[in-house]
């Protein structure tokens, strides 16, 4: 692995055990053994970094996230395949889904809320488009896109935080049972 690699995953690794603002220059590029020369040729700063790594984990993420929002007429699988995708995303990158959901709640104005900021609301733009979609086949959805995109969203990330956490397996089971409890909440 080079130089600009080795930093992206010991930075990930780093500001998500530790958070962006605990971590130093001087601390990322020692544990790599590179210097800071070498990280301000790649990235500019750590600020760029941050970005690189965000970029790095969620662009893949992205694009596989709109291929999955199209709604083909059952809600319920779609929802399922949605959630399957940010489950195994979360057991697949781990230490970047701690980064990612640490990140979500950091102070609006922050570094590092603001580079995740764009990926945060297009997210919620896929997920309410699918929403939009349903809507024309399911009426009762009808207005409630944006409320069901923040839920749906919330509710996968609270499952997957808490599967990080050991609390919960992320199997075939938690997709099953997320997907019907939220469904429920749909069609009550």
């Amino acid at each position: 692995m080079d130089n600009r690699n080795l930093l992206i995953r010991s930075a990930c690794h780093l500001f998500a055990n530790r958070g962006y603002d605990a971590v130093g220059v001087q601390e990322l590029v020692e544990n790599v053994g590179v210097t800071k020369p070498t990280l301000y040729h790649y990235f500019g700063s750590k600020e760029g970094l941050f970005c690189s790594i965000l970029e790095t984990y969620l662009e893949p993420f992205t694009n596989q996230l709109i291929n999955t929002c199209i709604y083909e007429g059952d809600i319920v699988s779609s929802l399922e395949r949605i959630v399957r995708i940010y489950f195994d995303f979360a057991r697949e990158e781990s230490q970047f889904f701690r980064l990612w959901m640490t990140v979500r709640f950091n102070p609006p104005q922050s570094i590092s809320y603001q580079a995740i900021a764009p990926y945060l609301n297009n997210h919620h733009k896929i997920i309410s488009d699918f929403f939009v979609q349903a809507a024309q086949q399911h009426g009762n959805m009808l207005g409630r896109q944006k409320t069901y995109s923040i839920s749906f969203l919330g509710m996968i990330f609270t499952f997957a935080t808490l599967a990080l956490q050991d609390e919960l397996p992320i199997n075939e089971q938690l997709v099953y049972s997320a997907v019907h409890q939220f469904m429920y909440g749909i069609f009550s």
